[in-house]
């Protein structure tokens, strides 16, 4: 009943004439004046002080940059923490050190990178670098506060390794074009496309095996069948990394 009339007086004020509607208006605004005086001035008061608490907008745009930079930082020193938390949670890495640097220079010269890390941090001439948990290089000089890594794709690089299920050791040396040769494996030993290859264990620089890399290419030796034309790729896509970390052996 009620809705209904409601309802009713709902479609009198629509279809009533207008002057009528106009003199109910009034009478209601003369009758609740205070009241909406009242509320008005609370809704003045609220947006004055809306105003006189806010900032010019270089102000503000000025926090809002200082904010983006200290999140930034500290997403940057969350991620330090994660990944040097995940490598010495491996049982197998608890005996050796790492140390994080960054990427300065990688396209300057060809497999080479500098790192913005020294002699100050503890690197010397040997150590081995990772790049996503797997071995892309060694240091090959070192200054006070930067260093350079030779990775071992390039020609001049000679590195231990064996296959992943095999004990065959045997010498890694890069090809100066992204890859790297493993020489003199003979025939015998069953090996194939996507086999995990690892760097030997060198006491006072790696305390255990480590991936380096992974079969690309296996195939009979053109020149002496009897062996293996072995062809080794990174695990990563050494161009698009920002940061390494530094293998520093333990007192």
């Amino acid at each position: 009943m009620l809705f209904t009339w409601f309802m009713l007086g709902g479609f009198i004020f629509l279809f009533a004439p207008q002057k009528l509607t106009n003199k109910f208006q009034l009478t209601f605004a003369r009758t609740f004046s205070w009241p909406l005086s009242i509320g008005r001035g609370i809704s003045l008061a609220t947006r004055a002080r809306l105003v006189t608490d806010s900032v010019p907008r270089r102000e503000f745009e000025q926090l809002k940059s200082h904010l983006a930079n200290v999140t930034q930082q500290r997403d940057q020193e969350h991620g330090r923490v994660e990944q040097l938390s995940g490598l010495r949670l491996r049982a197998d890495w608890q005996r050796m050190n790492f140390a994080l640097a960054d990427i300065t220079l990688s396209d300057q010269l060809p497999n080479v990178l500098v790192i913005n890390r020294g002699a100050e941090d503890g690197l010397t001439k040997g150590q081995y670098v990772l790049g996503d948990n797997s071995i892309i290089g060694r240091i090959s000089q070192v200054s006070s506060r930067t260093a350079q890594v030779r990775l071992f794709t390039d020609l001049a690089s000679k590195i231990p390794v064996k296959i992943a299920g095999l004990n065959v050791k045997r010498v890694m040396q890069g090809t100066g074009s992204n890859t790297a040769k493993i020489h003199q494996l003979q025939i015998e030993h069953p090996v194939r496309k996507g086999d995990e290859i690892l760097a030997q264990k060198e006491p006072g620089f790696l305390d255990t095996p480590m991936k380096i890399g992974r079969i690309a290419l296996c195939k009979r030796d053109e020149q002496n069948p009897m062996v293996w034309d072995v062809t080794v790729e990174p695990v990563c896509d050494i161009k698009e990394l920002t940061s390494v970390v530094i293998i520093v052996s333990s007192p």
